[in-house]
């Protein structure tokens, strides 16, 4: 049976993992903090005006009616004591409260590749991801990615092209309001053959915070990000930071456009920590 009380509180934009284990320290359980009062709230740290005044305003009875309508459309509700929640996730000092997911949950996320890259990718970059992800998925590797524009896309596609090949979109909208819209097709097709996931209630539009966030979900359920090219402010680079530091090994095509020319964000790759991708795409040499 899953806690409302729970769900309300992990939806609460700007209400992290961190935080809200800190107010269960405090007050014992998720009933306990919405009963409390915003001046009794913001003693806890991390725990302003903002979110005290956030938390007070909870409507319980409608996040049971939410919850119900939810799980009605096929989400599937995994908070962090639920078995089905990534245990390499659930490690992180701020792994999600709550995992919301349509699809095939849970996938085969002990052996998982994420390859992610620029909106504006190659079409030479675009074909190499593909490919990367569709050899990768024959050898019973999940890809994981973003649902994004270039790159992710093609990652998606291409574990999707294989005869048996599983991939995870991890979302930065909620998972009825797709975005990119016009990928709605592809993440209906995700839902066939691996799953669409998100921290953010259901319903919720997308927005940039989540966006971002949703980078440190990306590489928690991985055991490697490879970058397949990227700017030097890119949104690649901010799965790549996320993932150096939980600890996962971060990868990169030296030379996805056929030139001596990498790409912009490949010598802050370097920078970072990253390797490039082994040429022999050694299964073992990745997930090390």
């Amino acid at each position: 049976m899953v806690d409302a009380a729970w769900i309300a509180l992990s939806v609460i934009r700007g209400l992290g993992g961190k935080t809200l284990h800190a107010l269960i320290d405090h007050y014992g359980a998720p009933d306990a903090i919405l009963g409390a009062s915003a001046s009794d709230l913001r003693r806890v740290r991390g725990i302003g005006p903002t979110l005290s005044a956030a938390i007070t305003a909870v409507n319980l009875p409608e996040v049971e009616r939410a919850l119900a309508r939810w799980q009605d459309r096929g989400v599937r509700v995994i908070t962090l004591d639920d078995p089905a929640y990534p245990p390499a996730l659930r490690m992180l000092d701020d792994a999600p409260p709550t995992l919301f997911a349509k699809g095939q949950w849970p996938c085969m996320i002990d052996r998982a590749v994420a390859i992610v890259g620029t909106r504006t990718a190659s079409p030479r970059a675009l074909a190499l991801a593909q490919r990367v992800a569709g050899d990768l998925a024959e050898q019973s590797v999940t890809v994981v990615s973003g649902l994004a524009l270039g790159i992710d896309s093609a990652a998606h596609i291409g574990a999707l092209a294989t005869t048996c090949g599983m991939t995870v979109a991890v979302l930065g909208s909620g998972l009825f309001d797709i975005y990119p819209p016009e990928h709605a097709g592809l993440a209906a097709a995700i839902e066939r053959r691996g799953a669409l996931v998100c921290e953010i209630r259901p319903d919720a539009r997308v927005n940039t915070p989540a966006l971002v966030a949703r980078n440190r979900i990306i590489s928690g359920l991985s055991q490697c990000v490879l970058v397949v090219q990227t700017d030097a402010d890119g949104g690649a680079l901010h799965a790549a930071r996320a993932a150096l530091a939980q600890g996962r090994r971060v990868c990169y095509v030296d030379d996805p456009l056929g030139n001596t020319n990498a790409g912009r964000g490949i010598n802050a790759l370097r920078e970072l920590g990253a390797e490039p991708l082994p040429p022999d795409l050694s299964i073992n040499a990745l997930l090390g």
